[in-house]
């Protein structure tokens, strides 16, 4: 097993280097307007394997939003949040997955638990984190409603480019289940 876990540490690496690199150099340069803001980076904690050691999802959580914090000037935000979604995970996976899924070592991806299940996942991560990230940003209730449209608005955003990546992805994998 230590070929495979080598090639599971390899494909992370890969999988982090460019989701930072799409989130930072070009995602984060075509802002559209204040409502569509797309964190596709979250992706990397998304598609990490169900039964890793909840130590290493927070450390690794934590890593990936203080690289987005450091390109994008603002310190703290990106890691409070990615933080956060990487806390609630295991709970969220055990809420909508099947028990047996969420025990064996998978990758949350559509081919290994279908695209209802990695939709819902998607749906629930990116709002959570978009919620703590753009309260977190604003830091006052005055608008709230405001705030609030951008969450659903960048989220809705976030699950679309999400879904297309994994589909864009999965093709060479193999068929969705």
């Amino acid at each position: 097993t230590l070929p495979k876990m080598n090639s599971q540490v390899f494909k992370n690496i890969v999988r982090f280097v460019f989701l930072v690199f799409l989130q930072v150099f070009i995602i984060d340069k075509v802002q559209l307007n204040v409502y569509f803001n797309p964190y596709i980076y979250i992706l990397f904690i998304l598609l990490l394997p169900v039964d890793i050691p909840r130590w290493l999802l927070l450390v690794l959580a934590f890593i990936t939003g203080l690289s987005i914090d450091f390109f994008s000037g603002i310190l703290g935000i990106h890691s409070a949040a990615t933080v956060f979604i990487a806390f609630i995970r295991p709970g969220i996976i055990k809420l909508i997955g099947e028990k047996e899924d969420a025990e064996q070592n998978l990758e949350p991806n559509i081919r290994n638990f279908g695209l209802l299940w990695f939709f819902t996942y998607v749906s629930f991560m990116a709002f959570l984190h978009h919620l703590v990230l753009f309260y977190i940003e604003v830091f006052r209730f005055n608008e709230f409603l405001d705030t609030l449209l951008r969450v659903v608005a960048s989220s809705a955003v976030t699950i679309a480019l999400i879904i297309i990546i994994q589909l864009l992805f999965i093709r060479r994998i193999g068929p969705v289940r």
